[in-house]
């Protein structure tokens, strides 16, 4: 018996600065004796549970099942402990796998060379068992392995998500600098939006932020385009408890109204690739995005704005990036009467060129950026 079947406990990853957000999204969602913990979440869950957490996170990017636990302070040590374990119970020989690894304050110091000994001893064990060994497939792998190190404990982990939650699938082309769908999911949740507003974003790039707000609404689970998660080879994996959180997370979606979600952007090819995107959700072709420089926009008055404007040196000369934000500021304090923004950057020092005092400014990462999510309320 693998350890999360005696305990019921589980770890999600979680981004930087997102840790109490996804609490309080994996209590809502049933997870049981949630606690945080740096970049993630311990929590409680039976099948069904940890089921509807894979489909229906938007915050979380993996939930690992532990299958061992130990100390360890050789990589000797941890090859002999992963070969113990008969990954035969979890997935077939013509099943490819990856391992993937993180270490902290270890006599083992090197992640990859972890990853490596671990991925030995699966081989191993394979060929010990059946005669033959499985594939290392590092991207899209059918099965992928964790091994945790810290402070010379180590826990071997089945990756119940099967590959990142933030890969939506909605997504087929990008812009500069995407956003994360995590981030943005973390952003539509902070606005706190439940429709009462047009919600519009006047700088929408590829539309990750419009499709996360749609997604929101229209109560589509993160994962719905997802074709396959870990879970399906746990060895208790529930295909009739699986279809059956699938087929009740369907009968709760709702089609979005016209005209209350929109967006645009200064560039054609952006606005091109956020329609593409947009359009492999349901109810995708009622948001409407334009081609338009947000300053020639009449008004956005009575609305929720969000948006995350340029900030990188790829994006142009960083004098023009400062007085992008400036007309930002400039356009909000005249012609936004009513409405609430949610101005996101990845470089904090920006915000000041949009001078407004912002109700609330949340530290958020998106990748290695320490960003900011600020709140500004026009009266």
């Amino acid at each position: 018996m693998f350890e999360y079947q005696r305990s019921g406990q589980y770890f999600a990853l979680v981004a930087g600065g997102m840790e109490e957000l996804g609490a309080e999204e994996f209590t809502e969602l049933g997870a049981r004796d949630v606690k945080l913990s740096y970049r993630g979440i311990q929590f409680e869950a039976d099948p069904r549970t940890l089921y509807i957490l894979n489909y229906q996170t938007r915050l979380a990017t993996r939930i690992l099942a532990p299958l061992v636990s130990f100390n360890c302070h050789s990589t000797d040590y941890l090859y002999k402990v992963a070969k113990s374990i008969d990954w035969t119970i979890l997935f077939r020989v013509d099943q490819t796998f990856a391992v993937f690894a993180s270490v902290a304050n270890s006599h083992i110091t090197h992640s990859q060379y972890a990853a490596l000994k671990v991925k030995d001893a699966v081989v191993d064990l394979f060929r010990e068992k059946v005669g033959n060994r499985p594939n290392v497939e590092p991207v899209t792998p059918d099965v992928w392995i964790n091994i945790h190190i810290e402070n010379n404990h180590a826990v071997l982990s089945l990756d119940t998500s099967g590959g990142s939650l933030h890969r939506r699938g909605y997504r087929t082309e990008t812009g500069p600098s995407p956003m994360m769908e995590t981030l943005a999911a973390a952003i539509i949740r902070l606005t706190e939006w439940q429709g009462e507003k047009p919600l519009y974003d006047p700088m929408c790039g590829s539309g990750t932020l419009l499709c996360e707000a749609l997604m929101s609404y229209c109560r589509i689970p993160a994962g719905y385009l997802r074709k396959n998660f870990g879970f399906m080879f746990m060895p208790d994996f529930d295909k009739t408890v699986w279809e059956a959180v699938r087929e009740e997370a369907y009968h709760n979606f709702r089609q979005l109204p016209e005209g209350l979600i929109a967006g645009s952007d200064v560039s054609g090819r952006a606005t091109k690739i956020a329609i593409e995107n947009v359009n492999h959700i349901s109810s995708g072709n009622r948001v409407t995005i334009k081609m338009l420089n947000f300053m020639k926009i009449d008004n956005l008055e009575n609305r929720v704005i969000v948006c995350n404007p340029p900030y990188g040196i790829r994006e142009g000369n960083p004098e023009e990036i400062a007085k992008l934000y400036t007309y930002l500021g400039d356009y909000l304090k005249q012609k936004c009467k009513g409405s609430t923004a949610y101005i996101y950057v990845g470089d904090k020092e920006l915000l000041k060129f949009i001078g407004l005092k912002p109700t609330w400014k949340k530290p958020l990462v998106n990748g290695a950026l320490d960003g900011r999510l600020a709140k500004y309320e026009m009266y």
